[in-house]
């Protein structure tokens, strides 16, 4: 039996599977390269160049996935505790900061609101190898100086550590902004102005009242934020100096010059350990991922 919406209109179960048809298609396009992947990380270096090529390796090797961890050229514990503190570090500067700006511009009224967040909101379309040479002589310049409020004798160190990649993130993220800034819009006035009555002030009213309230749209924020460094290349391709500052992006590329594309087996188990975190966490938190997109920008 057909089903007949309420509009009248008898659905056409055909339509249906064709879409569905067409999105598996476009999904198959995307996860072959992960599972071509997946298939050469566990193969024997002479099957990664086998013509026809074989899918499903025989025999099995996973202890290309030990190897990589004892590889005199990819450090992976080393490269993996450097890519979390500045994935801690970004994710916790981004949340803040742009939770604090996206709480201005939603609920405090002051002259000129609407033409600073249109500003804020244009440098968006600004990609970062724009502005990569200008932020790079602002930490050029800071790199070395002496600051009264750090003492004489403490300079500042800025090239070839991992500050100046963490460091913007503390100054907000427009796209974090803009996210945060309408889901804090969809959320009823009258709660404020509740908690206004009992004596809270602005800060503790964003504190005690929105922000638990607004903790879907805070995970998506940081989710995306993790995501961002954790493939990040170019940032620590520009500050980074040394081989064991290297993130894994870095230490990825460094395993593929240095081996000269004979180790194509081992290159692929280290893609796939790079590539698993964000896997899991994304579908570990999958449902509030999704809530926090439906929820943003829908009353």
């Amino acid at each position: 039996m057909i089903a007949k919406p309420k509009s009248g209109r008898i659905r056409n179960p055909w339509n249906a599977l064709a879409i569905h048809v067409g999105l598996l298609c476009v999904c198959a396009g995307y996860i072959l390269p992960f599972l071509w992947m997946a298939s050469t990380s566990l193969k024997k270096l002479d099957q990664t160049s086998e013509i026809p090529p074989r899918f499903i390796p025989h025999p099995w090797q996973p202890q290309n996935y030990v190897k990589i961890f004892t590889h005199p050229t990819f450090h992976a514990v080393l490269f993996t505790r450097n890519t979390i503190l500045v994935a801690i570090l970004t994710v916790a500067g981004t949340t803040v900061s742009s939770a604090i700006v996206a709480y201005g511009f939603a609920r405090i009224q002051f002259r000129g609101r609407g033409v600073l967040f249109g500003i804020m909101l244009a440098t968006i379309m600004i990609p970062f190898p724009v502005t990569m040479v200008s932020v790079f002589r602002i930490f050029r310049w800071m790199d070395g100086h002496t600051f009264t409020w750090f003492g004489p004798d403490n300079p500042l160190q800025m090239l070839g550590t991992f500050k100046p990649l963490w460091i913007p993130a503390w100054f907000g993220s427009a796209f974090s902004i803009f996210l945060l800034r309408q889901f804090f819009m969809t959320l009823p006035k009258e709660l404020s102005e509740a908690a206004k009555i009992d004596g809270c002030s602005e800060w503790a009213i964003f504190w005690r009242v929105i922000l638990p309230l607004a903790r879907p749209a805070l995970a998506v924020v940081a989710l995306f934020s993790f995501l961002n460094v954790w493939n990040d290349f170019l940032g620590p391709l520009v500050y980074i100096q040394r081989p064991e500052q290297y993130t894994l992006a870095l230490g990825l590329e460094a395993f593929l010059n240095k081996t000269g594309g004979a180790e194509w087996h081992l290159l692929m188990a280290a893609s796939m350990f790079v590539c698993l975190p964000t896997l899991i966490l994304f579908f570990l938190a999958q449902r509030t991922f999704i809530e926090g997109i439906a929820t943003t920008g829908g009353k």
